[in-house]
Protein backbone atom coordinates (compact mmCIF):
# COMPACT_ATOMS: atom_id res chain seq x y z
CA UNK A 1 0.00 0.00 0.00
CA UNK A 2 1.56 3.35 -1.30
CA UNK A 3 1.96 5.47 1.58
CA UNK A 4 -0.34 8.63 1.55
CA UNK A 5 -0.78 12.13 2.85
CA UNK A 6 -3.53 13.26 4.12
CA UNK A 7 -5.09 17.24 4.61
CA UNK A 8 -8.11 17.46 6.64
CA UNK A 9 -9.46 20.79 6.21
CA UNK A 10 -12.21 22.87 8.29
CA UNK A 11 -12.50 24.45 11.71
CA UNK A 12 -14.00 26.86 13.89
CA UNK A 13 -15.65 24.76 15.91
CA UNK A 14 -15.03 21.35 18.02
CA UNK A 15 -17.51 19.96 15.88
CA UNK A 16 -15.65 20.20 13.37
CA UNK A 17 -12.46 19.29 14.80
CA UNK A 18 -13.25 16.60 16.64
CA UNK A 19 -14.47 13.99 13.71
CA UNK A 20 -11.73 15.18 11.99
CA UNK A 21 -9.20 14.36 14.67
CA UNK A 22 -11.43 10.61 15.23
CA UNK A 23 -10.34 9.40 11.63
CA UNK A 24 -7.13 10.66 11.44
CA UNK A 25 -6.39 8.81 14.84
CA UNK A 26 -7.49 5.57 13.16
CA UNK A 27 -5.31 6.58 10.05
CA UNK A 28 -2.22 6.39 12.14
CA UNK A 29 -3.33 3.23 13.21
CA UNK A 30 -3.69 1.15 10.05
CA UNK A 31 -1.03 3.05 8.37
CA UNK A 32 1.80 4.66 10.62
CA UNK A 33 3.62 5.68 7.74
CA UNK A 34 0.81 8.32 6.59
CA UNK A 35 1.81 11.54 6.91
CA UNK A 36 -1.64 14.26 8.03
CA UNK A 37 -1.83 17.49 8.21
CA UNK A 38 -4.17 20.02 9.48
CA UNK A 39 -5.40 22.94 7.42
CA UNK A 40 -7.55 25.16 10.07
CA UNK A 41 -9.17 28.57 11.19
CA UNK A 42 -7.31 30.99 13.08
CA UNK A 43 -9.99 30.61 15.61
CA UNK A 44 -8.52 29.72 19.20
CA UNK A 45 -10.44 26.70 19.73
CA UNK A 46 -8.68 25.09 16.78
CA UNK A 47 -5.33 25.41 18.38
CA UNK A 48 -6.60 25.04 21.64
CA UNK A 49 -7.84 20.93 20.42
CA UNK A 50 -5.05 20.49 17.83
CA UNK A 51 -1.91 21.25 20.56
CA UNK A 52 -2.34 18.84 22.33
CA UNK A 53 -1.78 16.36 19.41
CA UNK A 54 0.81 15.31 17.67
CA UNK A 55 -0.39 16.27 14.39
CA UNK A 56 0.81 18.95 12.52
CA UNK A 57 -2.03 21.85 11.14
CA UNK A 58 -1.94 25.41 9.94
CA UNK A 59 -4.25 28.15 10.49
CA UNK A 60 -5.31 29.80 6.96
CA UNK A 61 -6.48 33.24 7.04
CA UNK A 62 -10.16 32.05 5.43
CA UNK A 63 -13.15 33.68 6.36
CA UNK A 64 -16.71 32.93 6.36
CA UNK A 65 -19.08 34.48 3.45
CA UNK A 66 -20.92 37.34 3.75
CA UNK A 67 -23.39 39.53 1.45
CA UNK A 68 -22.28 42.94 2.55
CA UNK A 69 -19.55 44.38 0.00
CA UNK A 70 -16.57 45.07 2.47
CA UNK A 71 -16.67 41.59 3.73
CA UNK A 72 -17.57 39.89 0.72
CA UNK A 73 -14.18 41.37 -0.80
CA UNK A 74 -12.27 39.69 2.61
CA UNK A 75 -13.94 36.75 2.12
CA UNK A 76 -12.71 36.41 -1.67
CA UNK A 77 -9.21 37.55 -0.72
CA UNK A 78 -8.85 35.40 2.47
CA UNK A 79 -10.28 32.41 0.10
CA UNK A 80 -7.33 33.13 -2.73
CA UNK A 81 -4.64 33.32 -0.11
CA UNK A 82 -5.50 30.03 1.96
CA UNK A 83 -6.33 28.48 -1.46
CA UNK A 84 -2.75 28.89 -2.35
CA UNK A 85 -1.49 27.76 0.37
CA UNK A 86 -3.46 24.66 0.25
CA UNK A 87 -2.32 24.11 -3.22
CA UNK A 88 1.55 24.44 -2.94
CA UNK A 89 1.34 22.02 0.06
CA UNK A 90 -1.01 19.54 -1.31
CA UNK A 91 1.14 19.80 -5.07
CA UNK A 92 4.23 19.00 -3.05
CA UNK A 93 2.71 15.75 -1.26
CA UNK A 94 3.58 12.12 -1.44
CA UNK A 95 -0.08 10.66 -2.25
CA UNK A 96 -2.22 13.52 -1.02
CA UNK A 97 -5.34 13.12 -0.54
CA UNK A 98 -7.94 16.14 1.34
CA UNK A 99 -10.70 15.90 3.72
CA UNK A 100 -12.92 18.41 4.29
CA UNK A 101 -14.96 18.35 7.36
CA UNK A 102 -16.79 21.22 7.37
CA UNK A 103 -16.73 25.08 7.73
CA UNK A 104 -15.61 27.88 5.92
CA UNK A 105 -11.58 26.61 5.88
CA UNK A 106 -12.62 23.63 4.39
CA UNK A 107 -13.75 24.77 0.56
CA UNK A 108 -10.58 26.67 -0.20
CA UNK A 109 -8.29 23.80 0.59
CA UNK A 110 -10.84 20.86 -0.90
CA UNK A 111 -10.46 23.81 -4.07
CA UNK A 112 -7.42 23.43 -4.18
CA UNK A 113 -7.68 19.54 -4.02
CA UNK A 114 -10.34 19.20 -6.86
CA UNK A 115 -7.88 21.51 -9.22
CA UNK A 116 -4.78 19.27 -8.65
CA UNK A 117 -6.93 16.67 -9.78
CA UNK A 118 -6.08 14.55 -6.54
CA UNK A 119 -9.14 12.68 -4.17
CA UNK A 120 -10.86 15.02 -2.27
CA UNK A 121 -13.77 12.90 -0.16
CA UNK A 122 -15.96 15.14 2.63
CA UNK A 123 -17.38 14.26 5.73
CA UNK A 124 -20.79 15.74 6.59
CA UNK A 125 -21.83 14.86 10.43
CA UNK A 126 -25.02 17.19 10.19
CA UNK A 127 -28.23 16.02 9.01
CA UNK A 128 -28.24 19.55 6.52
CA UNK A 129 -24.66 20.16 5.29
CA UNK A 130 -23.86 23.63 5.29
CA UNK A 131 -22.98 26.45 2.60
CA UNK A 132 -19.70 25.82 2.13
CA UNK A 133 -20.14 21.70 2.48
CA UNK A 134 -23.40 22.09 -0.35
CA UNK A 135 -20.01 23.80 -2.51
CA UNK A 136 -17.80 21.01 -1.72
CA UNK A 137 -20.01 18.06 -2.48
CA UNK A 138 -19.83 19.08 -6.06
CA UNK A 139 -15.91 18.31 -5.88
CA UNK A 140 -15.52 15.28 -4.11
CA UNK A 141 -15.23 11.89 -5.03
CA UNK A 142 -17.29 10.20 -1.64
CA UNK A 143 -19.20 11.95 1.02
CA UNK A 144 -19.59 10.15 4.38
CA UNK A 145 -22.56 11.49 6.38
CA UNK A 146 -24.05 9.92 9.65
CA UNK A 147 -27.52 9.77 8.77
CA UNK A 148 -29.37 8.41 5.63
CA UNK A 149 -32.10 11.84 5.43
CA UNK A 150 -28.59 13.86 4.60
CA UNK A 151 -28.72 12.02 1.19
CA UNK A 152 -31.80 14.45 -0.26
CA UNK A 153 -29.47 17.36 0.14
CA UNK A 154 -26.72 16.13 -1.80
CA UNK A 155 -26.35 15.97 -5.47
CA UNK A 156 -27.84 13.22 -7.41
CA UNK A 157 -24.69 12.12 -8.57
CA UNK A 158 -22.96 12.05 -5.60
CA UNK A 159 -21.22 8.94 -3.92
CA UNK A 160 -23.12 9.20 -0.32
CA UNK A 161 -21.42 6.54 2.26
CA UNK A 162 -23.74 6.18 5.51
CA UNK A 163 -21.45 5.48 8.38
CA UNK A 164 -22.38 7.57 11.14
CA UNK A 165 -20.34 9.82 12.92
CA UNK A 166 -16.58 9.29 13.90
CA UNK A 167 -16.07 10.13 17.66
CA UNK A 168 -12.74 10.25 19.45
CA UNK A 169 -11.29 6.51 20.66
CA UNK A 170 -11.91 7.54 24.28
CA UNK A 171 -15.40 6.60 24.16
CA UNK A 172 -13.85 2.85 23.50
CA UNK A 173 -12.91 2.37 26.84
CA UNK A 174 -13.62 5.43 28.74
CA UNK A 175 -12.40 5.75 32.10
CA UNK A 176 -15.14 7.13 34.04
CA UNK A 177 -13.47 7.21 37.58
CA UNK A 178 -10.17 9.41 36.00
CA UNK A 179 -12.86 11.84 35.78
CA UNK A 180 -14.47 11.99 38.84
CA UNK A 181 -10.93 11.97 40.95
CA UNK A 182 -9.75 14.74 38.26
CA UNK A 183 -13.05 16.81 39.36
CA UNK A 184 -13.45 16.25 42.98
CA UNK A 185 -16.54 14.49 42.47
CA UNK A 186 -18.49 12.71 45.56
CA UNK A 187 -18.55 8.93 44.71
CA UNK A 188 -21.49 8.35 46.19
CA UNK A 189 -23.46 10.50 44.16
CA UNK A 190 -25.07 10.84 40.54
CA UNK A 191 -23.79 13.60 38.32
CA UNK A 192 -25.89 16.45 36.24
CA UNK A 193 -23.44 17.42 33.52
CA UNK A 194 -24.14 20.76 31.96
CA UNK A 195 -22.44 21.70 28.70
CA UNK A 196 -22.81 24.18 25.79
CA UNK A 197 -20.13 22.70 23.71
CA UNK A 198 -16.27 23.61 22.76
CA UNK A 199 -17.46 27.22 23.19
CA UNK A 200 -20.23 26.89 25.95
CA UNK A 201 -23.77 28.56 25.81
CA UNK A 202 -25.00 31.58 27.54
CA UNK A 203 -28.43 30.58 27.22
CA UNK A 204 -27.95 27.22 28.83
CA UNK A 205 -26.01 28.31 31.71
CA UNK A 206 -27.96 31.35 32.40
CA UNK A 207 -31.28 28.58 32.53
CA UNK A 208 -29.75 26.46 34.68
CA UNK A 209 -28.33 28.51 37.30
CA UNK A 210 -31.49 30.22 37.49
CA UNK A 211 -32.59 26.46 39.08
CA UNK A 212 -29.74 26.25 41.75
CA UNK A 213 -32.49 26.95 44.48
CA UNK A 214 -34.65 24.75 42.88
CA UNK A 215 -32.24 21.99 42.24
CA UNK A 216 -30.95 22.10 45.87
CA UNK A 217 -33.80 19.45 46.46
CA UNK A 218 -30.95 16.72 45.09
CA UNK A 219 -28.61 17.56 47.47
CA UNK A 220 -28.29 14.58 49.12
CA UNK A 221 -27.95 12.73 45.48
CA UNK A 222 -26.44 14.08 42.69
CA UNK A 223 -23.97 16.66 42.14
CA UNK A 224 -23.18 19.45 39.11
CA UNK A 225 -20.65 19.51 36.71
CA UNK A 226 -20.79 22.64 34.49
CA UNK A 227 -18.89 23.22 31.55
CA UNK A 228 -19.45 27.06 30.89
CA UNK A 229 -17.09 27.88 28.20
CA UNK A 230 -13.74 30.05 28.73
CA UNK A 231 -15.79 33.12 28.79
CA UNK A 232 -18.26 32.34 30.76
CA UNK A 233 -16.72 31.19 33.61
CA UNK A 234 -16.35 34.22 35.85
CA UNK A 235 -19.80 34.77 35.56
CA UNK A 236 -21.23 31.30 36.04
CA UNK A 237 -18.81 30.34 38.91
CA UNK A 238 -19.94 33.86 40.62
CA UNK A 239 -23.64 32.47 40.57
CA UNK A 240 -22.67 29.15 42.00
CA UNK A 241 -21.82 30.99 45.17
CA UNK A 242 -23.99 29.66 48.03
CA UNK A 243 -25.61 26.65 45.93
CA UNK A 244 -26.59 24.25 48.35
CA UNK A 245 -25.99 21.04 45.60
CA UNK A 246 -22.72 20.32 45.03
CA UNK A 247 -20.81 21.26 42.00
CA UNK A 248 -17.57 21.34 39.91
CA UNK A 249 -17.52 24.24 37.60
CA UNK A 250 -14.95 24.83 34.93
CA UNK A 251 -14.49 26.69 31.64
CA UNK A 252 -13.26 23.53 29.41
CA UNK A 253 -12.69 19.62 29.81
CA UNK A 254 -10.82 17.60 27.61
CA UNK A 255 -11.36 14.11 28.45
CA UNK A 256 -15.22 14.37 27.30
CA UNK A 257 -15.32 10.71 26.51
CA UNK A 258 -14.71 9.66 30.52
CA UNK A 259 -16.90 12.73 31.53
CA UNK A 260 -20.05 12.01 29.47
CA UNK A 261 -19.69 8.10 30.19
CA UNK A 262 -19.39 8.83 34.29
CA UNK A 263 -22.68 11.66 33.95
CA UNK A 264 -26.30 10.09 34.44
CA UNK A 265 -27.61 13.11 32.84
CA UNK A 266 -26.72 16.00 30.10
CA UNK A 267 -28.30 18.93 29.33
CA UNK A 268 -26.62 20.29 26.24
CA UNK A 269 -26.74 21.23 22.47
CA UNK A 270 -27.42 19.04 20.19
CA UNK A 271 -24.76 19.64 17.35
CA UNK A 272 -24.05 16.59 15.21
CA UNK A 273 -20.95 15.30 17.28
CA UNK A 274 -22.79 16.16 20.50
CA UNK A 275 -25.72 13.75 19.76
CA UNK A 276 -23.14 11.27 18.44
CA UNK A 277 -21.28 11.24 21.88
CA UNK A 278 -24.22 11.39 23.88
CA UNK A 279 -25.63 8.21 22.53
CA UNK A 280 -22.22 6.35 22.66
CA UNK A 281 -21.56 7.38 25.79
CA UNK A 282 -25.24 5.90 26.70
CA UNK A 283 -25.91 9.09 29.05
CA UNK A 284 -29.71 10.32 28.85
CA UNK A 285 -29.87 14.09 27.76
CA UNK A 286 -31.87 16.89 27.42
CA UNK A 287 -31.16 18.56 24.54
CA UNK A 288 -31.53 22.38 24.22
CA UNK A 289 -30.81 23.18 20.48
CA UNK A 290 -29.33 25.88 18.74
CA UNK A 291 -32.21 28.31 18.06
CA UNK A 292 -30.33 30.75 15.63
CA UNK A 293 -29.37 28.42 12.42
CA UNK A 294 -31.69 29.27 9.56
CA UNK A 295 -31.83 25.06 9.00
CA UNK A 296 -32.21 24.71 12.40
CA UNK A 297 -30.09 21.11 11.82
CA UNK A 298 -29.55 20.63 15.66
CA UNK A 299 -33.17 20.23 16.14
CA UNK A 300 -33.16 17.67 13.45
CA UNK A 301 -30.26 16.04 15.07
CA UNK A 302 -31.62 15.88 18.49
CA UNK A 303 -34.87 14.55 17.08
CA UNK A 304 -32.77 11.24 15.97
CA UNK A 305 -31.95 11.12 20.05
CA UNK A 306 -35.70 11.80 20.58
CA UNK A 307 -37.02 9.15 17.98
CA UNK A 308 -34.63 6.59 19.70
CA UNK A 309 -35.82 7.27 23.30
CA UNK A 310 -32.48 8.24 24.62
CA UNK A 311 -33.71 12.07 24.76
CA UNK A 312 -35.87 15.28 25.33
CA UNK A 313 -36.05 18.48 23.72
CA UNK A 314 -36.37 22.05 25.64
CA UNK A 315 -36.64 24.49 23.10
CA UNK A 316 -34.17 27.79 23.53
CA UNK A 317 -36.64 29.97 24.21
CA UNK A 318 -36.16 33.96 23.90
CA UNK A 319 -38.19 34.40 27.16
CA UNK A 320 -35.69 33.14 29.72
CA UNK A 321 -38.38 32.76 31.59
CA UNK A 322 -40.30 30.27 29.70
CA UNK A 323 -36.96 28.96 28.82
CA UNK A 324 -36.30 27.85 32.33
CA UNK A 325 -39.55 27.00 33.46
CA UNK A 326 -39.59 24.34 30.56
CA UNK A 327 -36.49 23.01 31.46
CA UNK A 328 -37.37 22.91 34.97
CA UNK A 329 -40.09 20.63 34.02
CA UNK A 330 -38.26 17.65 32.35
CA UNK A 331 -34.58 18.33 34.41
CA UNK A 332 -37.03 17.53 37.13
CA UNK A 333 -38.52 14.43 36.25
CA UNK A 334 -35.95 13.00 35.00
CA UNK A 335 -33.69 13.48 38.41
CA UNK A 336 -36.39 11.60 40.04
CA UNK A 337 -37.12 8.84 37.67
CA UNK A 338 -33.76 6.49 37.97
CA UNK A 339 -36.06 3.55 35.89
CA UNK A 340 -36.78 6.36 33.04
CA UNK A 341 -33.16 7.72 32.82
CA UNK A 342 -32.06 3.41 32.58
CA UNK A 343 -34.47 2.85 29.92
CA UNK A 344 -32.97 6.07 28.17
CA UNK A 345 -29.37 5.23 28.54
CA UNK A 346 -30.52 1.42 27.21
CA UNK A 347 -31.83 3.17 24.16
CA UNK A 348 -28.57 5.22 23.26
CA UNK A 349 -27.56 1.55 21.96
CA UNK A 350 -29.62 2.19 19.09
CA UNK A 351 -28.20 5.27 17.84
CA UNK A 352 -24.79 5.68 16.17
CA UNK A 353 -21.92 3.72 15.06
CA UNK A 354 -19.21 3.28 17.16
CA UNK A 355 -16.75 2.07 14.32
CA UNK A 356 -17.51 4.83 11.96
CA UNK A 357 -13.71 6.43 12.21
CA UNK A 358 -12.13 3.13 11.23
CA UNK A 359 -14.70 2.36 8.48
CA UNK A 360 -14.14 5.90 6.97
CA UNK A 361 -9.93 6.01 7.34
CA UNK A 362 -9.89 2.61 5.53
CA UNK A 363 -12.01 3.81 2.66
CA UNK A 364 -9.56 6.87 2.73
CA UNK A 365 -6.20 4.46 2.48
CA UNK A 366 -8.20 3.10 -0.80
CA UNK A 367 -8.52 6.05 -2.03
Amino acid sequence: MDVKTFFFAGGGTGGHIYPALAVAEKLKKLQPQAKIHFFVSSRNIDAQILGKTNFEYTPLPATGLSLRPKELIRFFTTFFKSYKIAKEAISTAQNPVVVGVGGFVAAPVCRAGYKLKVPVSLLNVDIVPGKANKVIAKWADEIFVQFEDTKDYLPRRAKVNVVGCPIRSGFENPQQAKAKKELGLDENKKILLITGASSGSQNINESVCALLDKLSGFTGDWQIVHLTGRANFDKVNSMYAGAKIGHKVVDYYDDMPDLLAAADLVIGRSGAVSVAEYAAAGVPSICMPYPYHKDMHQYLNAGKLVQAGCAVIVDDLKDAVDRTEWLWEELEELMRNDRQRKEMAQACSRVGNKQAAVQIAEKLLSM
